[in-house]
């Protein structure tokens, strides 16, 4: 264990001494982390205008436009009003609303009618969720003239004077709106860009350890570093020396990178002791995927060919870069054959929930299985190895 140790040590201080490694390890996730936090932080503030075009001018019209300024929607509307469809148009055109909505004439005496019009909602090709908020709230509205016209046929059905037809309308137009926002806390927090991208970014940059630690190795072989080293110590003990000095660099890596964006940014990584359970999870996955790198390359352009699909791969597939909840099923299931997905949920939920260990036993037990079929592997192929 002593010379394992050794060569720990003779890594460490040659990196130490790189700048390249310095950067990629520290400065670079920061910076990065920091950009991709100031990118999409105003998108957890979704508010819109909408401009609205009242040519019903009667009870529902009224009460569309009410709603719709209403205490329960002002924080994520503001209305606008319009004369004219030609100027609700130029009122978008010039960046001044996100969507529109018109109300056509005769919307509230459509009630009794046989072919009720129709709200006609205006939206924009770049901003596409704003005309479906209105939609959906365009929705509930004829919802509610269904259901109206419904209860004055009903009425009619049952009975009721036809030549009083206009006061059925009234009352059935004064029905309650089925628009309502009911706040309630689900004992979760919001996730914020930072406390996503903080351990997104140091992770995609601890990857990098794969490809400069192969590369390493081979360049100590055509130097006969190795070979000197051999004289002294087995392959399995030189092994194990350069997994232990990817093991500290990774770690020393992502605790720099937890500690300043906590006190910095205000990132979230959970609480200390899961945090730290999942940032040295991965470590001993990325030193377990370096390992299988350089048994399985038999050159350096093939670690460095092997390293970087499985960097980019592994970064892509798990999330890193864009936040895999939002994407199509078959991508949050594909993130969830690697490790860097497993940690990201592990980080997301405690970004998000109690700051406990039950919320990171699943990730843990993904990322330890990850690094076990992949320590398996390896050392099966290991067993058959000579030194280049």
């Amino acid at each position: 264990m002593r010379r394992a140790l050794l060569i720990a040590a003779k890594d460490l201080r040659l990196r130490l001494r790189d700048r390249s490694v310095i950067v990629l390890g520290f400065l670079a996730p920061l910076a990065i982390a920091t950009v991709m936090s100031f990118a999409f932080q105003g998108t957890s503030d979704f508010h819109l205008t909408v401009v609205v075009v009242d040519r019903d001018q009667a009870a529902l019209g009224s009460a569309v436009t009410a709603v719709l300024r209403s205490e329960d929607l002002r924080d994520i509307l503001t209305v606008k009003t319009a004369d004219s469809p030609t100027e609700a148009r130029a009122v978008m055109d010039d960046g001044n609303a996100e969507a529109g909505l018109i109300i056509p004439e005769g919307f509230t005496a459509g009630i009794a009618g046989d072919t009720p019009p129709s709200l006609e909602v205006l939206t924009k090709v770049d901003d596409t969720i704003a005309g479906q908020v209105v939609a959906s709230i365009a929705g509930s509205f004829a919802a509610q003239l269904d259901a109206d016209r419904l209860s004055v046929a009903a009425a009619l059905a049952a009975g009721g004077p036809i030549d009083d037809l206009s006061s059925l309308v009234a009352a059935a137009s004064e029905g309650r709106l089925p628009v309502s926002l009911v706040d309630q806390d689900t004992g979760s927090r919001p996730l914020e860009a930072i406390s996503y991208y903080a351990p997104g970014m140091g992770i995609f940059f601890l990857f990098f350890a794969i490809s400069f630690t192969a590369r390493g190795w081979f360049t100590e072989a055509r130097e006969g570093t190795l070979e000197r080293m051999a004289g002294a110590a087995s392959t399995g003990q030189i092994l194990v020396g350069k997994a232990l000095s990817v093991f500290v660099y990774g770690l020393a890596s992502l605790t720099t990178m937890a500690v300043v964006t906590t006190v910095v940014f205000g990132a979230d990584w959970g609480g200390p002791l899961p945090a730290a359970t999942i940032i040295v999870a991965m470590v001993l996955a990325v030193v377990c995927l370096t390992a299988f790198v350089i048994v399985v390359a038999r050159t350096e352009r093939q670690a460095e060919g092997l390293a970087s699909m499985v960097v980019f791969g592994l970064a892509l597939l798990g999330g890193n870069f864009v936040v895999v909840s939002g994407s199509p099923p078959l991508v949050r299931k594909l993130a969830l054959l690697t490790p860097n997905g497993w940690a990201l949920r592990g980080f997301v939920d405690l970004s998000t929930g109690p700051h406990a260990m039950s919320a990171v036993w699943g990730p843990l037990a993904g990322i330890l299985g990850f690094s076990a079929i992949v320590f398996a592997v390896t050392a099966l192929l290991a067993s058959r190895m000579e030194l280049p």
